[in-house]
Parts: structure tokens; sequence; C-alpha cells
């Protein structure tokens, strides 16, 4: 993959506008601050391809890279403190529109996560998300430089009992400052990449489509449990776990 070709191709703030994907796509999350389009301008060799916004938690789009035949998608920045609730709102729709669409060719979500500090509620909420919709993600850990190796050591330690089945996850220490990391996950990329096969739209499904075919009586029975179809956004960080 040649990413010095990589481009911007498109920016969405409603979930009803993003057009029906088209080829792999590589979604990347995480908190507001948390380094997310540093992240991208160091994996996508440039300097401000992904704009980096002056107020944490204002900018709410999906933004699309065109990367030769892939899409490299940065999800809107959650969890910032002094956003209203309506922007909270809008977090939820266009990340869980976005991760609740079956018919999008996700081929997988990095989640990041600042090595610095446990994981947040919200964190752990996508996290959770991720393993119960069976998404296939890999957690990003950023700001590594800012460590002393003791404290990184034992920060990585730490994250073994904050982060559920954290031995089942497939983790990468990263810095925008030193590169570390960086040819890591251009390798996972690469390698989904490599043998993927694009599926066609008409043989796609909607979750929408999936869930008409449930069946009235298991709806029924979901009901009774309280059990909400898809991602809930992030105003209730104690998802319901069955």
């Amino acid at each position: 993959m040649n990413y010095n070709k990589a481009e911007f191709y498109t920016s969405f703030g409603k979930f009803s506008q993003i057009p029906k994907s088209d080829r792999l796509e590589f979604a990347f999350s995480g908190r507001s601050n948390v380094g997310k389009s540093s992240l991208i301008n160091k994996l996508l060799n440039r300097k401000n391809l992904a704009r980096v916004s002056s107020v944490p938690g204002k900018t709410v789009t999906i933004n699309f890279f065109s990367v030769e035949n892939i899409y490299i998608v940065d999800l809107p920045g959650y969890g910032y403190a002094s956003v209203s609730k309506s922007e909270k709102k809008q977090w939820g729709s266009l990340i869980g529109g976005y991760l609740d669409d079956g018919s999008r060719q996700l081929a997988l979500v990095f989640q990041l996560i600042d090595m610095r500090h446990p994981p947040s509620k919200d964190d752990l909420m996508m996290i959770n998300y991720l393993i119960d919709a069976e998404i296939p993600f890999v957690i990003v850990f950023t700001k590594a430089d800012k460590l002393k190796p003791n404290a990184r050591k034992a920060r990585m330690e730490a994250f073994k009992d904050e982060i559920p089945c954290f031995d089942d996850i497939t983790c990468v220490e990263f810095s925008a400052v030193t590169g570390e990391g960086v040819d890591e996950l251009r390798k996972i990329i690469d390698d989904i990449s490599e043998d993927a096969v694009i599926t066609p739209q008409d043989e796609l499904y909607s979750d929408d489509d999936e869930y008409e075919a449930y069946g009235e009586e298991q709806k029924s029975e979901d009901s009774e449990r309280n059990i909400t179809k898809g991602f809930n956004g992030f105003l209730t960080p104690n998802r319901n776990k069955n």
C-alpha cells in the first residue's frame, strides 16, 4: 500500500449523507484529545491531512481518506465533557449509524486509548460494543512517548485488569512523535487488504433488514428483557449487558 498517495475524500455530518460502501474501510475511533488526527497524519505520512480541531469535541463529522483501494475512516472524537447533550447525541448518531450498518465493508476498527490513563467509561462502552457486535478491532495505545519506561510498563500491566478480554485483543503501542507503531499499523492494514474480497452491494444487508427477519416473538422477548438494538451512543455509559 502506497500511503504517500493518501488523499482527503469527503466528510459527512449526518450518517444519512454517507454513500454506500464500495471498498474496504478501516475506521479509527477514540476519545477527543486521544491523538487520533496525529495518528492518521503519521500513518499516511502527511502533516495536516487530518485536521486537529482547535476546540476539542466540536468536530462532529465522519471523514474519509482514500488510500489506493481502501478508505481510512476518521470517526468523531467522543467524551469531551463540555459539549451539550445534543452534541453527544450527534456523536452517537454518527458513530452508531456507521458501526451498525451491516452493508459497509468495514474491515477493522482501530480503537485508540491514551496510554497514560485508564480507559474512560466511553472507551469501555465502545470496546464492549465492538466485542458484543463481533466487529474486528485493534486497540492502539497512543502517546507512548509521554511515559518513562517503568511507568509505561505499569500502565500496560494495569490495562490487563481495566480492559475486558484484554489477552484476546491485539494491541499496538503508538507515538506520533517517534513513529513507534506506524509500521505495525500499516502491516495490519496491508495484510487485511491483500486478501480481501469486496462483496457486491446487492449481496450485502443492513442490520435493519436482518432485524425485520428476526421474528416478532423474539423481538417481543428482547423488548421485555430491555435489549436495545445497536449502539446506544454516549449518554448512558453503563450499557445493559446480557
